[in-house]
């Protein structure tokens, strides 16, 4: 083996010999490189380019900004031609503009820094995106389609129904801390213009920080899911000025028997039963009721009943009633609707001036689940249920 030069000698050990690649590549050239990988990954992710707007993720609205740039670099077309093949670089460019921006903040917008050294020197990390950066792609990256949406689907309709009715307020976070005080397995968030749900909570951990921390399973309202750490929703939480947390429909002891001190009585839940002859509801009538809330006298407010359509052009019999201490009517009246609306009955009759009127508030409910509703409500559990039509009960 002696007259063997290198190369023979390692062809004999088995040793396969690789060439270093020396890149051409300017270290600007690889940052921008770097940055339309981020943008490709979102497009392979999503089916699309990002977008700018409230309504898209805060992470979406970060690469839209890149993608902007890096669309306005004269080097871009010839530099990234080989990569892309979505055509992202010949799509319209968004609205926003940043041509105002130096080199140095330009590159700050596709998400790197700029060292301040000799580029030459071998000891600083050239385009290394940060922890952050890191952590921001990750976040979006992990998004993917719910394959069980069908289980939560339901869950984004009621939610988007109470905020509505005002049973369920958006409240902003007092603090940042605060914030991860709130995010537990059932909560609800907005956040970039979406409506979010803590699914799953995973083990709770400590870092090597020292905070706790735990692993998330996050359902989001247009169909997508994500599995991320507690800590980092808590941070993009933070992050996002329009994110809120939705309220959970706590009813608490709304109303009794007698009121406690400090209470203040606001009105009546009322609970009436048609007298009419109208075929439908003469063959319902012990399960037709009218559920209805005043601030003021039953009686004043049935009066004249025959003459309203709202009460069926027929007398009413008042079958129960339940007092309220401190409490919002209005919101009240929202919380029964919400239950009972799969069994809101469905009647067109003529008022007194032959003008057809579809009377609401009425429902095709026994008496004794309406009762058990309203313990529900003094309860608090009744988040927890919803009324079956076809048991005639709630579930």
């Amino acid at each position: 083996m002696a007259d063997m030069d290198d190369d023979e000698l390692l062809d004999a050990l088995g040793v396969e010999v690789t060439s270093i690649k020396t890149s051409a590549r300017t270290p600007r050239e690889e940052r921008i490189i770097a940055g339309f990988e981020d943008i490709l990954r979102f497009h392979q992710t999503h089916g699309r380019a990002p977008q700018h707007g409230d309504g898209h993720d805060i992470f979406e609205r970060l690469y839209a900004v890149r993608l902007e740039q890096i669309r306005k670099l004269p080097e871009a077309p010839s530099l990234l031609a080989e990569l892309d093949s979505p055509g992202l670089l010949n799509a319209t460019a968004a609205s926003k503009s940043f041509d105002d921006l130096d080199e140095d903040a330009l590159l700050a917008e596709l998400g790197v820094d700029t060292p301040r050294v000799d580029e030459d020197d071998i000891t600083v990390l050239k385009h290394v995106r940060s922890v952050a950066e890191k952590r921001a792609a990750e976040e979006v990256a992990n998004r993917t389609k719910c394959e069980d949406f069908d289980q939560f689907k339901h869950l984004f309709d009621t939610v988007r129904e109470e905020l509505q009715a005002g049973i369920r307020q958006a409240r902003t976070f007092q603090s940042k801390e605060k914030a991860l005080d709130d995010i537990v397995q059932g909560a609800y968030f907005i956040i970039g213009g979406q409506i979010a749900y803590i699914a799953e909570e995973g083990e709770e951990f400590t870092t090597e920080y020292g905070r706790r921390d735990s692993r998330l399973r996050v359902v989001f309202d247009n169909g997508t899911e994500a599995s991320v750490l507690m800590r980092s929703l808590q941070r993009s939480l933070h992050r996002d000025e329009a994110a809120r947390l939705i309220s959970d429909p706590d009813a608490g002891p709304l109303f009794g028997s007698a009121p406690e001190d400090g209470d203040v009585e606001s009105g009546t839940i009322y609970v009436l039963r048609s007298k009419s002859t109208y075929p439908f509801v003469a063959e319902h009538r012990e399960l037709i009721h009218k559920i209805g809330v005043t601030g003021g006298s039953v009686e004043a407010r049935i009066s004249g009943a025959e003459k309203d359509a709202t009460y069926l052009l027929a007398g009413v019999e008042v079958v129960a009633t339940y007092k309220l201490h401190n409490i919002n009517r209005v919101k009240l009246e929202g919380v029964f609707h919400r239950l009972f609306g799969a069994a809101q009955i469905d009647l067109t009759i003529e008022d007194r001036f032959g003008q057809p009127v579809r009377p609401k508030e009425w429902f095709l409910v026994p008496l004794h689940v309406i009762d058990e509703a309203v313990q529900r409500i003094r309860d608090g559990s009744i988040t927890e249920l919803a009324y079956d039509p076809t048991q005639a009960r709630l579930v």
